[in-house]
């Protein structure tokens, strides 16, 4: 009996000095590509953090002006994370067959309705039998503004007058002709137009009325995305990523001027002084796991129901949202 209780003992000793002889798994580089925008925000003290060597993980980031940049990139292995908009990552899984998943949602709505003096607007009713102007049409933004205005009692197509400008810069100088006409812009397009006009404001945000429908979903417009080939392979690797990309948006939020300065460095907003007013209307967030499943399927029905192409056709499955 002795004898066997010494075996089990020196077993038990060899599995224990292997355990605490085990190194943690490497973390490999990960190529990160990163659209200009609201969308960027929140990797942008990531990537100040990396190029300082900072980071515990490795990362080559990369800043494009244009989704069919990342579209191309993923498609042909060429980068194994991505911040795109959430319908992307949606058309991205089904035009790849489901290789890519969605870590985490970074950013909510960036979508604001704007009042010039002499114009009051406290609820989306009041748009009601108003000239609007707005970007996007056949995509997101005409979607989410549709869902929104039929949800709250106005018909889009007949109770007010909807001017669709082809790119949101063209927003801009909407009120030199049309002074009393109500604006719904994007971030940071939206900081812009307000800080050129005196008296005008942001009157509504289209998050918190998406939010008041209390359907279970949430306006979410930016996300993060892996190919699941790197995921398989680096599960280490993206973990750390998650990591540090979480502290990165709480700095975004909680350390402006700093995270301002560093959109400008980065090309991620044109200028600091717009990052700086418009960070706190960018509803930069980080969602994962359950919530994010929730809410951010809830919102790709909407697109899905509003145009089946914006999300690629059908809903991704469940092996879209990523769990630990």
């Amino acid at each position: 009996m002795k004898k066997l209780l010494s075996i089990v003992l020196a077993a038990l000793l060899v599995l224990g000095l292997t355990a605490c002889g085990q190194k943690p798994a490497e973390l490999t580089e990960a190529r990160v590509y990163v659209l200009s925008g609201p969308t960027g925000i929140g990797a942008v003290n990531m990537m100040k953090a990396a190029e300082n060597g900072e980071t515990e993980g490795k990362y080559n980031f990369n800043v494009v002006a244009k989704p069919d940049e990342i579209v191309a990139k993923i498609s042909k292995g060429e980068a194994d994370i991505a911040a795109v908009a959430t319908n992307l990552a949606a058309k991205l899984y089904n035009k790849t067959n489901g290789g890519v998943t969605v870590l985490a949602v970074n950013t909510l709505g960036v979508l604001n309705v704007l009042t010039n003096s002499g114009t009051t607007v406290t609820s989306l009713a009041d748009l009601k039998d108003k000239t609007v102007y707005t970007t996007g049409q056949g995509s997101n933004p005409e979607y989410i503004i549709d869902y929104l205005f039929n949800n709250n009692g106005i018909n889009p197509d007949s109770d007010l007058n909807l001017q669709f400008k082809a790119e949101g810069t063209e927003l801009v100088g909407v009120w030199e002709t049309d002074p009393n006409a109500v604006i719904i812009a994007p971030q940071p397009v939206a900081t812009s137009i307000v800080a050129k006009y005196a008296g005008s404001k942001i009157a509504i945000d289209l998050t918190d009325e998406w939010e008041k429908l209390n359907n279970g979903s949430a306006l979410m417009q930016g996300c993060v995305i892996v190919r699941n080939e790197f995921l398989k392979n680096n599960g280490a690797t993206v973990e750390k990523f998650l990591e540090e990309y979480e502290a990165s948006i709480n700095a975004a939020n909680t350390n402006v001027d700093t995270s301002a300065a560093l959109c400008e460095e980065y090309g991620i907003v044109a200028k600091a002084a717009l990052a700086k007013k418009a960070i706190p209307g960018c509803n930069i967030c980080f969602v994962s796991e359950k919530e994010m499943k929730t809410k951010l399927s809830g919102f790709l029905s909407v697109m899905l129901a509003a145009d089946a192409a914006s999300v690629g056709g059908k809903l991704p499955a469940d092996d879209f949202y990523y769990e630990k």
